[in-house]
């Protein structure tokens, strides 16, 4: 039974990994067009929250990379002792994603990122 917990902790840890902005490319190839998606769908529906949407979308797929990642290395690792997920460590993640929400601002407002129907302009 130790395996299945390994190799699904392992998954979770993988999927985590490619959710969270632990390197560039994580960032610009997951993240970054996840929260321009969701932003999309955010802006047809309402169109002057489509610049809320990217950062809120960029935070929530930040956060849960983290938390699956953590949560999922120690399932791998130790499947047979369950850890939680600490107020520190979730402090931690939150200021990473802090870090990364500012770049992410510093787009909007540069026009760099915007909805679809601006850039056929």
């Amino acid at each position: 039974m130790s395996w299945k917990y390994r190799i699904k902790g392992g998954l979770l840890a993988f999927i985590g990994f490619m959710l969270s902005p632990l390197s560039w490319w994580n960032d610009a190839v997951v993240n970054f067009p996840l929260a321009l998606a969701f932003a999309w769908l955010v802006g047809w529906i309402y169109r002057p929250a489509f610049e809320p949407a990217v950062v809120v979308g960029y935070w929530l797929t930040n956060v849960l990379g983290f938390i699956l990642m953590q949560k999922g290395g120690s399932q791998a690792l130790r499947p047979d002792e369950p850890r939680a997920y600490t107020a520190r460590q979730f402090a931690r993640d939150l200021l990473i994603s802090l870090g990364y929400t500012l770049l992410i601002v510093l787009l909007l407002k540069f026009k760099v990122l915007q909805p679809l129907a601006e850039y056929r302009k």
